[in-house]
């Protein structure tokens, strides 16, 4: 059986390891006679197994107990609302726009901002080049409920390596493309959220880490209400149950492997050999400023179109998928998640180097 190198932007490439204990345990998990799949969340088969998926994450971040784990349904984009439901007090909010899904969130914020009384500002942007670089934000900020952040820009190519931290302001961050791809504390942040389908997991689940004094803050709809959640250990409703499962295993591989300072260990060699070609190339141009790369989605074209779609083709042939880049920005996307082997990096710039020689 061939396997492809999948460079989708999620959902994404799943560590072989992990789909195979999934093929495994597909038509009898642990000795059940069940799949995954047809068990009961309120049975002590599946409890078994989102306690050890809160468990895994737990010891992989270091999570105190003053941090809650919500394991929820809607993704990254419902949490862009939810997130303003459940955190605003004063009304006031801010937000660092840094590329598209950031300004998702920012557009969130303003549909929901007359029904909840709510002042955005935006306190940093990099809108006006294009999102090749992160913003610098204020040396100083008060007053505000919270400050969003979206930790790295998926489309763009760019990730934040520190953290804007200011007193009293809880930093809610979206995490969904390099949440567990390198260590980080969990103290620095009032609520990290994350869609599963690119270091998690697969599509259907979204985690939510909030601190515990951030929760039951306003009346919500308890569909929406984290505190409901966190008070029915994410079961209020059915949870994403395989997805979950997913997730557990994908925790216990990073876990297996010696957790998350050999992922990023991994991650940051995978990243500078695909730079350091890029960086010497005549053909290819990195898109993202230096010093704001991304060690997950590494963004570059020829700057002409015609050749980028031959590229795009010439790619598939070869047995890479999905690395023609956003239509936003155009040119190609090399999405290398944790489950992306080095072999594939190195397989591309192999193939990159062949390409330019022709062209």
């Amino acid at each position: 059986m061939k396997r492809t190198f999948n460079l989708s932007a999620g959902p994404a490439m799943l560590p072989t390891s992990v789909l195979e204990r999934a093929q495994k345990e597909m038509l009898d998990y642990d000795g059940t006679g069940m799949s995954v799949m047809e068990m009961s969340h309120r049975s002590s088969y599946f409890d078994d197994i989102i306690q050890d998926a809160e468990k895994n994450l737990r010891e992989l971040l270091n999570i105190d107990d003053n941090y809650k784990i919500l394991f929820l349904q809607g993704g990254a984009s419902q949490a862009f609302y939810t997130l303003v439901m459940n955190l605003k007090q004063s009304g006031k909010v801010a937000y660092i726009d840094s590329g598209n899904f950031a300004k998702k969130a920012l557009e969130a914020a303003e549909e929901l901002k007359d029904d909840y009384g709510l002042e955005i500002d935006v306190v940093a942007s990099s809108k006006e080049d294009g999102y090749k670089s992160l913003p610098n934000y204020p040396d100083t900020l008060e007053g505000y409920d919270y400050l969003h952040i979206c930790s790295n820009n998926t489309i763009e190519g760019t990730q934040f390596k520190e953290f804007p931290i200011y007193k009293g302001i809880p930093l809610v961050c979206d995490m969904s493309s390099d949440i567990l791809s390198r260590p980080f504390n969990i103290n620095d942040f009032g609520m990290i959220y994350a869609g599963a389908q690119k270091n998690l997991g697969i599509a259907g689940l979204a985690l939510v880490i909030i601190r515990e004094d951030l929760l039951g803050l306003n009346d919500v709809p308890k569909m929406f209400d984290y505190k409901v959640f966190n008070d029915k250990n994410s079961m209020y409703n059915t949870p994403s149950t395989y997805p979950i499962y997913i997730h557990k295993l994908v925790t216990d591989w990073l876990l297996e492997i010696g957790g998350l300072e050999e992922i990023y260990k991994r991650n940051k060699e995978k990243a500078r050999i695909l730079y350091d070609y890029l960086d010497e190339s005549t053909l290819f141009v990195p898109t993202a400023n230096k010093d704001a790369r991304s060690l997950m989605n590494v963004t570059f074209s020829t700057g002409n179109d015609e050749l980028d779609k031959e590229f795009v083709a010439y790619t598939k042939e070869n047995g890479f998928e999905n690395i023609k880049g956003h239509r936003s920005v155009g040119g190609m996307r090399a999405s290398i998640y944790n489950a992306f082997p080095i072999e594939g990096v190195e397989a591309l710039v192999q193939l990159m180097k062949k390409f330019e020689e022709e062209n």
